[in-house]
């Protein structure tokens, strides 16, 4: 049965010490999920860039880099779903890689993106598809899977038919790349998240959700409104379509990940939002 997960990157901002960091894990258990997705930036001490670019994303970091999170962790009766890390770690340090998945007991590694980089050259998007390959295959002899992340940067098409993405999906190797689709992004590019999957079948190994819509009531200003990330259910989104198709092909896991959008401005009070209709749904979809 797929787990119920939570992103770390929405934690940032209530994990500013240990014991702050150990009431929010208890708080998502609470809720009902049963996992956590990690992420290597924010397990270890990290570079002022991603720091600096994090905080003006308006999702830092915070001080995990200090933490003892496989205790963390543990304490809280979380599982670790997976870890994410940047393609340049894989291929300079795998052994480290390998070890640090190893140590949080998963046997999945998710590469999410590359920054500075242009998903419109084919070239260039030919050239990530050798390195995924070749990192896969290196990460599946000590028995980890390789897992790439969507945002909405891959939905740029390198000819007149085809986006990056399709061609990544196309030109990777499904003995050493898996996919963890993230809907919201196609969505946002005005792409069919419902397409991919059935296109990605069992490739598919983990889901990201989100919902997507406004928080504005009353009279606009304008008739033209700009959408952001919303709790479950409180979108337009068709997320039981989608979820529906994530457990067709049996992923392991249906993280949560919305961005800095949240109710009351409350990354604690939104995952607990989203927690419920999760627990509905995921159970009416067995």
């Amino acid at each position: 049965m797929a787990k119920k997960a939570v992103q770390q990157i929405m934690l940032g901002t209530v994990t500013k010490n240990e014991a702050q960091t150990r009431e929010t894990l208890r708080a998502i258990k609470a809720a009902g999920y049963d996992g956590i997705e990690l992420n290597g930036f924010m397990i270890r001490p990290t570079s002022f860039l991603v720091w600096a670019m994090t905080k003006a994303a308006g999702m830092p970091v915070g001080k995990g880099g200090n933490y003892d999170w496989c205790a963390l962790v543990r304490d809280a009766g979380l599982a670790v779903v997976s870890v994410h890390e940047d393609l340049g770690s894989i291929k300079r340090e795998p052994d480290t890689i390998v070890a640090e998945a190893q140590k949080f007991g998963t046997d999945k590694v998710v590469v999410t993106g590359m920054y500075r980089f242009d998903y419109s050259d084919r070239n260039a998007v030919k050239a990530l598809v050798k390195d995924l390959n070749e990192s896969g295959q290196l990460l599946k002899k000590s028995g980890i899977q390789l897992l790439y992340h969507n945002h909405n940067c891959e939905f740029r098409k390198v000819d007149k038919k085809m986006t990056a993405y399709d061609y990544i999906i196309e030109n990777t190797d499904d003995t050493y790349v898996s996919f963890e689709l993230d809907s919201y992004w196609p969505t946002e590019a005005g792409v069919s998240a419902l397409a991919l999957m059935k296109k990605l079948g069992t490739r598919m190994k983990l889901y990201h959700i989100n919902d997507r819509g406004t928080r504005v009531s009353g009279p606009s200003m304008t008739p033209i409104l700009k959408s952001d990330s919303m709790e479950l259910g409180y979108g337009n989104m068709d997320l039981e379509s989608l979820i529906r198709q994530a457990l067709s092909v049996d992923v392991d896991a249906v993280i949560l990940e919305s961005h800095k959008n949240w109710v009351d401005k409350s990354p604690v009070k939104s995952i607990q939002m989203s927690a419920k209709y999760l627990n509905r749904f995921m159970t009416d979809a067995k």
